[in-house]
């Protein structure tokens, strides 16, 4: 479950880069694996998923707000979910540094 102590405030300038998505109007499951999803099938559905954020104008916002929130599941500005945790891992190294 996400910490929702790590979201932004809930205010509408806050969330406002959501209205420009370009997944705003997709349907969740191409972002997010059904239960047991596994091999070539799930790696298609993710690749499909990463073009929709190639071509998205708040991808680094959407990317942002996954991080700062760890996201657990889905794709979200342009990372799986394990592109993501080594992301956190990397970035909790440096600031260890």
């Amino acid at each position: 479950m996400t910490a929702t102590t790590r979201l932004p405030k809930p205010t509408s300038e806050s969330w406002q880069w959501q209205l420009r998505a370009a997944c705003r109007d997709l349907r969740t499951s191409r972002f997010f694996h059904p239960d047991h999803e596994r091999g070539e099938r799930r790696a298609e559905r993710e690749r499909q998923a990463k073009a929709v954020c190639r071509r998205c104008p708040v991808m680094a916002q959407c990317r942002e707000h996954a991080l700062r929130a760890q996201e657990p599941y889905g794709v979200w500005g342009g990372l799986g979910e394990q592109e993501r945790r080594a992301l956190l891992g990397t970035r909790r190294r440096a600031a260890a540094a």
